[in-house]
């Protein structure tokens, strides 16, 4: 007993503190590894790869998001499908991929603390391994139709004109806008940007409104003017105007603002005007023309055929509201010589996820760049939950890559864009891949000499497959309407 009660007197003492010791060191009886109650479990360690695999899914359970898999090349064959890569066949340079930041998704942005905006303009501006790195932006010359109130830069009176520009003035940018152009410069300085007008100013027009009419020829001197005053204006806040297109949708006068503008009114503008008032003031900004839908490859040719008219031009621009995305092709056809640009598509709210990441990744960041464009832009980079703000008369249903409200909110624009923004540089170069029954593709070697592949599931079904490059193959799978970025 002599020997027991002093043992016995230990474990009364300090037992307590050896027990808690000991919870402390083992994790509470849990293995090594194991999660505690409350915690995520920790990220599987990394396998070896040749290729990185991003994926979104159809039914949001991948937004974007990197795959931790083991896609080594290999010259073991299989059944499967084949998309070959080859860098040998070369097509058109890239300029970027983004959105059209709108008066009213520049107000919203500019309306959140510095805490929330910050770090969203950096994830979706900034170039590095974590963010998207969008590269290219559209703006609004004045007020677009999701602008909160209609403007122009000169503004006059009913019945006083101004063709000297003595009252040009950017001051109302200043307020949201620029503020955030300035921040996404900081950002990526080398981001382009392209800038389109809704409406001349009123005193213009023939109709001396928003909504409609045309450009006075009186007026197409001192309109080449305030495109002038207006690149130079945004130069001195230290943004540069990559490039500008005459006029937004110039066949469709019903939108608040808008104006009308025939094919043979913007090749005599451009080529009487606004090209030589570029050349005079020693501007280098692109001029590139049309702006509007694929169903009138018409009227980019009927410019570009128009001899005194094609120097000025760099190439023309469209959307998809109507027509076949292999219109540009038949414009490139037309003018190879010239560039082809895509500029907008809207995803009209609520929307529908899976359909909308299938028909804009396939139309457009395959079908366009398929086709010689050398960007996508998503229409609209912003909105809140309203789909506010819009003029009256404006688009009433416009759902942005992001929804500001009480949070910000990821919509599929994001990801479409994500899906090549990331990878596909600007100076990146598309180069040959093929299609396989539902697998559509589109592929780029990028300024650092990485493949890039693009994939879209347009099937149902869960799709097995190889990639193949340089005479070894990697297989992988995407499940139906799902959409993966490879890169190698």
């Amino acid at each position: 007993m002599k020997l027991i009660k002093p043992i016995y007197k230990f474990w009364i003492l300090n037992g307590a503190a050896l027990m808690l010791a000991w919870i402390v060191l083992t994790g509470g009886c849990k293995k090594a590894g194991e999660d505690k109650e409350g915690e995520d479990p920790l990220p599987p360690a990394p396998v070896a790869s040749d290729v990185q695999f991003y994926l979104t899914q159809a039914d949001q359970s991948a937004l974007f998001k990197k795959q931790n898999v083991s896609l080594l090349f290999s010259q073991n064959g299989n059944s499967y499908a084949t998309i070959e890569v080859d860098t040998t066949q070369t097509f058109q340079s890239i300029d970027g991929f983004g959105y059209t930041l709108t008066g009213g998704s520049a107000s919203l942005l500019n309306s959140l603390p510095a805490a929330t905006l910050d770090p969203i303009l950096k994830e979706m501006f900034l170039y590095d391994s974590t963010f998207i790195g969008v590269s290219y932006l559209r703006i609004s010359i004045g007020a677009s139709d999701l602008s909160a109130t209609t403007f122009t830069y000169d503004d006059m009176a009913s019945g006083e004109t101004d063709t000297s520009m003595a009252h040009f003035s950017i001051e109302k940018e200043k307020q949201d806008l620029i503020p955030i152009l300035k921040k996404i410069i900081a950002l990526n300085p080398s981001i382009k940007i392209l800038g389109s007008p809704w409406s001349a100013p009123l005193w213009m027009k023939t109709t001396g409104n928003f909504v409609g009419g045309s450009l006075k020829p009186e007026y197409y001197a001192a309109y080449a003017k305030y495109f002038v005053k207006y690149i130079q204006a945004m130069k001195a806040e230290g943004i540069t105007i990559d490039a500008i297109t005459p006029q937004n949708e110039p066949l469709h006068g019903g939108n608040n603002p808008s104006m009308v503008m025939q094919a043979g009114e913007q090749a005599t503008f451009i080529k009487d005007n606004l090209g030589p008032a570029f050349a005079a003031a020693g501007i280098t900004t692109k001029i590139i023309v049309y702006d509007h839908n694929a169903d009138r490859p018409d009227y980019p040719i009927a410019v570009l055929d128009d001899a005194a008219a094609k120097p000025y031009v760099n190439g023309s621009a469209f959307h998809l509201y109507g027509g076949s995305i292999t219109a540009l092709t038949t414009v490139h056809n037309a003018h190879p010589d010239k560039d082809v640009y895509f500029t907008e598509q809207w995803v009209g709210g609520p929307g529908s996820f899976p359909s909308d990441l299938q028909w804009h990744v396939e139309n457009l960041i395959i079908g366009a760049t398929r086709n010689w464009s050398r960007n996508v832009l998503e229409w609209n980079l912003a909105a809140d939950p309203n789909y506010l703000p819009h003029t009256s008369g404006g688009c009433t249903t416009c759902l942005g890559a992001l929804t500001i409200g009480s949070a910000v909110t990821r919509n599929v624009s994001y990801y479409i864009i994500a899906h090549a923004s990331k990878f596909v540089r600007p100076g990146s170069v598309r180069i040959a891949s093929n299609h396989s029954g539902a697998l559509l593709t589109v592929a780029f070697k990028n300024p650092e000499g990485k493949k890039v592949l693009i994939v879209l599931n347009k099937g149902t079904n869960n799709e097995s497959f190889n990639i193949k490059f340089n005479g070894k193959i990697v297989t992988t799978s995407l499940n139906g309407g799902a959409v993966g970025t490879y890169v190698w």
